[in-house]
């Protein structure tokens, strides 16, 4: 009995963090409450705290968990390329710079969904260093789309086209529905993969 209440346990608390990272990313961190949260998952409010210390510890795992679902993403992706760099670099920017990707943030990349909101948390917040943590993920991909012998130019070109990246979405879903949305990604993905591209 204990065995299968702990297996209940374990697919509960795995269904909380499953929602929370949807919705954390759709809604922002303050913009959904613990009833909803637990509701997404499908489950009662009074059993959040059998789970998790407080909000801000799921927020941490939340954000974790969405860093760790961009990052299977970009590896899969750079797979793909079998081992040409500009063909990785397109099979990152090409999915990310899209109406598609701006329009769902709750299934998107986590340092787009989650950067305006993790900025105004308390330096002492343990989703901050989550979000640390999970952003230099995704900067170590990007790095291995940079053809350059020194790490140092492959970090820096990492880091620069991340925040190409990470602001055209941004900027993107801050004025959706207008031209220009469609112009700040177009204009960055011709900056990231040249004129012949898209």
């Amino acid at each position: 009995m204990a065995r299968a209440s702990r297996e209940q346990a374990d697919k509960n608390r795995e269904a909380i963090e499953q929602a929370s990272s949807r919705l954390f990313r759709e809604r922002g961190l303050n913009g959904v409450s613990v009833a909803e949260l637990m509701a997404g998952a499908g489950l009662t409010h009074g059993g959040f705290y059998g789970h998790f210390a407080s909000k801000d510890a799921l927020a941490a795992r939340a954000c974790k968990r969405a860093f760790e679902e961009s990052a299977a993403r970009w590896e899969r992706r750079i797979d793909r390329a079998a081992g040409d760099r500009q063909a990785m670099l397109a099979n990152l920017v090409e999915p990310y710079l899209t109406q598609a990707h701006c329009s769902n943030p709750g299934h998107g990349c986590a340092a787009a969904a989650l950067a305006s909101d993790v900025a105004r948390e308390p330096a002492d917040k343990p989703v901050r260093r989550a979000y640390l943590e999970g952003f230099k993920a995704l900067v170590q991909d990007m790095e291995t789309t940079v053809a350059s012998d020194s790490a140092e130019t492959r970090h820096k070109e990492a880091l620069i086209r991340m925040a190409m990246l990470v602001g055209a979405v941004t900027l993107a879903r801050a004025i959706e529905g207008h031209a220009m949305s469609d112009s700040i990604l177009d204009a960055v993905r011709e900056r990231l993969l040249g004129p012949s591209s898209g």
